[in-house]
């Protein structure tokens, strides 16, 4: 069948794992990032990842470990300042995103020849991706998905009640580290694929769809993973019939989902008003 034709090459087979992958991994720490409203700290952790990454190339170290420490410093070095209470978060992340980018651009200007790869860390690179890339994403993959599971309750009672949890004996502080290096990890997973600019909406557009069907938090965990792993495998399909960028189309495919769900809503609250 024509459907199959791209699964004759590697490279697709090895891009469109990936994308699975990485899309249910998005959607399944994004219910968390969503709920907790930390989606502007998705967002600074992938732009923060283009100093590392820059950096990584032009000392040609291995990029999950490059970008990988410094996505690591930056998420805690984020949350270390955002904890000042003179200092918000915003601003906190402000700093250290800004500041991160500057020096991969500073980077980019001197060491031009490195332009190719910069813009793969920019705009991904999923058709690049090899078969020691796909596992070390599922061992990331795996690792975050187990990781959350562990600390799912006192995760999930930091998430809805911190002051109640804080009573309680949980370490809000060491709780919201431990989350916010794993949102460092899956950002460092997802930059090969989606690149800088575009993690932070493949992070939030699954979970927001699945608060849209479901508001029980349980399903939500099941229904954003499926949904971001839908997008992934979609997304390369159409990018490899329409010739377009595969990181692109992979976040445009789940804005079309999200304006499809979001028309359905406002049709049955239409109909729902009408009858009344």
């Amino acid at each position: 069948m024509s459907l199959f034709i791209p699964f004759e090459y590697e490279f697709f087979r090895n891009g469109f794992i990936a994308a699975v992958l990485v899309g249910a991994l998005c959607g399944f720490i994004g219910v968390y990032v969503v709920l907790r409203r930390m989606s502007y700290i998705g967002h600074g952790l992938s732009h923060a990842i283009f100093g590392g990454a820059v950096l990584s190339y032009v000392m040609n170290i291995n990029f999950f470990l490059g970008a990988g420490a410094w996505a690591l410093l930056a998420g805690l070095l984020i949350h270390r300042i955002s904890r000042r209470r003179w200092v918000g978060a915003d601003a906190a992340i402000g700093v250290v995103t800004t500041s991160s980018f500057a020096l991969g651009v500073a980077i980019v200007s001197t060491y031009r020849s490195f332009t190719r790869n910069i813009e793969a860390a920019l705009f991904g690179n999923i058709l690049g991706i090899t078969t020691r890339d796909l596992w070390i994403i599922l061992a990331i993959s795996l690792l975050v998905v187990c990781a959350l599971f562990v600390m799912r309750r006192q995760l999930l009672f930091t998430t809805f009640d911190p002051e109640v949890a804080s009573a309680y004996g949980v370490s809000t502080d060491t709780i919201d580290r431990l989350f916010v290096v794993l949102l460092a990890v899956t950002v460092l997973a997802s930059t090969q694929i989606l690149g800088v600019t575009l993690v932070a909406a493949a992070m939030v557009t699954p979970p927001v769809i699945a608060r849209y069907l479901t508001h029980n938090f349980h399903t939500l965990l099941i229904v954003s993973p499926v949904l971001g792993a839908f997008c992934g495998a979609a997304g390369m399909f159409l990018s490899y019939y329409l010739d377009i960028s595969s990181a692109a189309t992979i976040v445009l495919t789940a804005a079309a989902l999200f304006i499809v769900v979001e028309l359905i809503i406002i049709t049955r609250d239409q109909l729902t008003t009408v009858q009344r």
